[in-house]
């Protein structure tokens, strides 16, 4: 099944999470992806042996591309890099700033040579300023960005559990060069884009800096509660089960009273009434739910709240989750047999894609070598 960027080339000189999210998506589509590595391979090839002995970050995100292993200092590696550029839609790299530019692979000069190529430079913080030539893996942007400060429990700031300024920043990129290959089509030029870690994580912390701003007050740390709604949080059922409730309006709450909690009455009860008096007076509302809770069984929990209409899920382990039956998964094959992986996100009415295999290092080398030799 043709894909959507079938005849696009992209070249990648990439490494990690935030450059191979994003080049991974294009391929997902039918983009022809050459992956840049290094004599020793992308350093995220190593960072665990969880996916029948590869590492589970590889796989995840570098389905359906090709490997070039080259050595961009060498004169004939970076000449027939440019060869490949000659030819390419996208060039995107994560190399330390200014790395680029000094093998000659600068994005501004390269599309003064190749004016349709769209260049993609993928940071830390960004080129310019005092942050420029910090070194920005994942954790550091978390702490950097306030991230780590409003997720956890009140008694310390905690890392969320997966890359996400990895992810919000390849996600950013995605979206850019599809937004610039749209406007050559229109314009026949290709563009120049940069996108950091923090860049694209300071972009999901604007409701929390919107808050402090406007309130002068840092937003609290809440754990599984939520700072500006109540009741919205965990609670554990007779049987050990954490179930998350989400009451959204009066309305809800309400229902949830007369419903779930039997009591119809709650609602009128002085600091139960309204959303504003329930957050001053969490506590007790919290105890009071919790109690209820408490009698209940998980079975029973959602039973009762399917009932009364209520917003609910459970706090799932991610053996939670690869049981789950919301869940969808796809095969990809690797250098080491087949693995099951989460499908991509995104339905089409054209049907599931297919995802392309896993590379093992270097093993398209000789045949993109061939290719782009210098004729």
């Amino acid at each position: 099944m043709a894909g959507a960027l079938d005849g696009l080339l992209v070249v990648s000189l990439e490494q990690a999470v935030a450059a191979p999210y994003c080049s991974s998506r294009l391929a997902d589509a039918g983009a022809r992806v050459i992956k840049i590595e290094r004599p020793e391979g992308d350093f995220a090839r190593g960072y665990d042996r969880a996916a029948n002995g590869m590492s589970s970050y590889f796989v995840w995100l570098n389905r359906g591309k090709q490997s070039l292993v080259a050595d961009i200092k060498r004169a004939d590696d970076a000449a027939l890099l440019r060869r490949m550029l000659s030819r390419a839609d996208v060039f995107i790299q994560n190399l330390a700033p200014g790395a680029a530019a000094r093998a000659g692979l600068g994005a501004e000069a390269l599309r003064q040579v190749f004016p349709r190529l769209i260049t993609v430079d993928i940071s830390g913080y960004g080129d310019t300023g005092p942050y420029a030539s910090m070194k920005a893996y994942d954790l550091l942007v978390q702490a950097e960005s306030g991230l780590a400060m409003v997720t956890g429990h009140p008694a310390g700031p905690g890392r969320v559990g997966v890359s996400a300024c990895d992810i919000a920043c390849g996600m950013a990129a995605h979206a850019g060069i599809l937004e610039a290959l749209i406007a050559r089509g229109t314009t026949g030029r290709g563009s120049g884009l940069k996108v950091s870690l923090f860049d694209g994580m300071a972009d999901w912390m604007n409701v929390p800096l919107l808050y402090y701003e406007g309130t002068g007050q840092m937003p609290p740390r809440l754990g599984l509660a939520h700072p500006s709604i109540c009741p919205y949080g965990a609670f554990p059922t007779a049987d050990g089960t954490l179930v998350l409730i989400s009451i959204q309006n009066e309305r809800e709450w309400a229902d949830f009273c007369t419903r779930f909690l039997e009591e119809p009455d709650l609602p009128q009860r002085p600091g139960f009434q309204t959303n504003f008096a329930r957050v001053e007076n969490r506590p007790e509302v919290d105890g009071h739910i919790a109690a209820a809770f408490a009698r209940l069984t998980r079975a029973q929990s959602a039973e009762k709240l399917r009932a009364a209409n209520t917003a609910y899920g459970f706090v799932n382990d991610v053996r939670g989750l690869a049981a789950h039956p919301a869940l969808r998964r796809t095969t990809v094959e690797t250098p080491t047999g087949k693995l099951s992986l989460v499908a991509p996100p995104v339905l089409t009415s054209d049907g599931p894609r297919a995802l392309g295999p896993v590379p093992a290092i270097g093993e398209h080398s000789a045949a993109i070598r061939s290719e782009f030799a210098d004729s």
